[in-house]
């Protein structure tokens, strides 16, 4: 019986090693977590973060695990209920639940001082302890892990795809910068990040400077970039890039918005884009 089960985690292990589907420890049991507000404690320090499972949550399917992480001086609890996107602000959980047709769970965690200074990589410790405690209530599939964030909530999701590239599939940076630090940030991880010509906030620079760490680190081929197409973004997909490790690149001539839209229109391009991006990842 040892020798069996011995069989079964080196088996389980080399599934993990090689990126193919793993349903979390979670699956096929009676969920505690629901839709809703928690706490944890990490490394003394008392954290929050919000819950929001699928309606109708079956716990023998393995769903897609999204965190949405939120700006400076923004909340979790804006990210959970959406702000006004006429003044900057961003549709509930960026827009990503309305369009998700129930296949993933989203984690929303609340930054120390509503941000992510990331201070000894405490807050790469935040996630890490969100991903345990999830996964072992809740059905995920552990290949399907994805991070996006606006501003702040970008740099965190940076950090996370330096630190932690074997366990996220891809991020989406929306106006972000390197500000919760890179530890590590040699592996490749699919990219997808957008940014303004305008922002005032964060400069176009240093989107393009964390970018291009990962055109690097997946191999891409380097283009000249386009510029925005009056007032319609511009989306750039780059060539030749490693297997399963896409960047796609939006360029837009707005200002530091998380809710720019395309000239004639009323709805924000970052969702679709953003949900168009980690969906062309499927379970193995």
């Amino acid at each position: 019986m040892r020798s069996h089960t011995n069989i079964v985690v080196a088996f389980v292990l080399l599934m993990a090693t090689l990126g193919l589907a793993a349903k979390s420890a979670g699956c096929g049991k009676t969920p505690t977590i629901k839709s809703q507000q928690y706490s944890i404690s990490v490394n003394g320090k008392s954290r929050q973060y919000y819950m929001k499972l699928p309606n109708n949550y079956n716990k023998d399917r393995a769903y897609r695990l999204v965190f949405t992480w939120h700006q400076l001086g923004g909340s979790a609890q804006k990210i959970v209920n959406g702000e006004n996107i006429n003044q900057g602000g961003a549709l509930p959980y960026y827009g990503l639940n309305a369009i998700a047709n129930d296949s993933a769970i989203f984690v929303v965690p609340q930054g120390l001082n509503n941000g992510w200074g990331n201070s000894g990589g405490e807050d790469v410790t935040f996630f890490d302890n969100l991903v345990k405690t999830v996964e072992a209530d809740l059905c995920v599939e552990t290949t399907l892990r994805f991070s996006t964030g606006f501003s702040y909530g970008g740099a965190m999701s940076f950090a996370l795809a330096c630190a932690r590239p074997k366990e996220i599939r891809a991020i989406a940076v929306l106006s972000g910068s390197q500000l919760s630090g890179c530890s590590g940030g040699n592996d490749p991880i699919a990219y997808y990040g957008q940014h303004g010509t305008k922002d005032s906030v964060l400069n176009v620079s240093g989107g393009r400077a964390i970018r291009d760490r990962f055109v690097k680190n997946n191999g891409c081929t380097a283009v000249s970039e386009p510029q925005p197409n009056g007032g319609n973004s511009v989306k750039t997909v780059y060539k030749n890039c490693k297997p399963d490790y896409p960047v796609t690149w939006v360029i837009h001539g707005g200002d530091h918005n998380p809710s720019q839209v395309n000239s004639g229109s009323s709805t924000p391009f970052a969702p679709q884009n953003t949900w168009e991006f980690f969906t062309q990842f499927e379970a193995k």
